[in-house]
């Protein structure tokens, strides 16, 4: 079989494609959800907090920086700092889409019908019946 046939094939297969379209929705997913947390979550955090712009917090590990620098200011200016606020953003991003994800699972079970039972086999008694007859023999 040649590679290209075998490429097809793999490419064909219904589980590559699946995970092809899950990847590509899974990535505007996460762009939805980090607008969503940037334009619409984290400025109402930050107005209850009296104006507080999580995303631009640091802490100057090392290098001279003056007091009120943005971080891309500090950054450029060299300084080694500890961007505690685009972690803290990250984060509400990462609980945001892990409620929505669990949600959309949760809602995915109540949809689908439930698998089968599986079909009764026989009891142990009928088993162990069984395996005695066959010794008598």
């Amino acid at each position: 079989m040649s590679m290209v046939s075998e490429f097809k094939e793999f490419i064909a297969k219904g589980n590559v494609l699946d995970l092809a379209v899950g990847v590509i929705i899974g990535a505007a997913f996460g762009k939805i959800v980090t607008s969503l947390t940037e334009d619409l979550i984290m400025p109402v955090v930050g107005k209850i907090f009296g104006g507080l712009d999580f995303t631009s917090k640091y802490v100057v590990l090392s290098g001279d920086v003056a007091p009120g620098t943005s971080l891309e200011a500090a950054r450029t200016a060299g300084a080694n700092v500890l961007a505690y606020g685009s972690f803290v953003t990250a984060l509400i991003n990462f609980l945001i889409l892990a409620w929505i994800i669990f949600m959309i699972v949760k809602a995915a079970n109540r949809a689908m019908p439930p698998a089968p039972a599986a079909p009764a086999g026989p009891s142990e008694v009928d088993l162990l019946t069984e395996i005695r007859d066959s010794l008598r023999k």
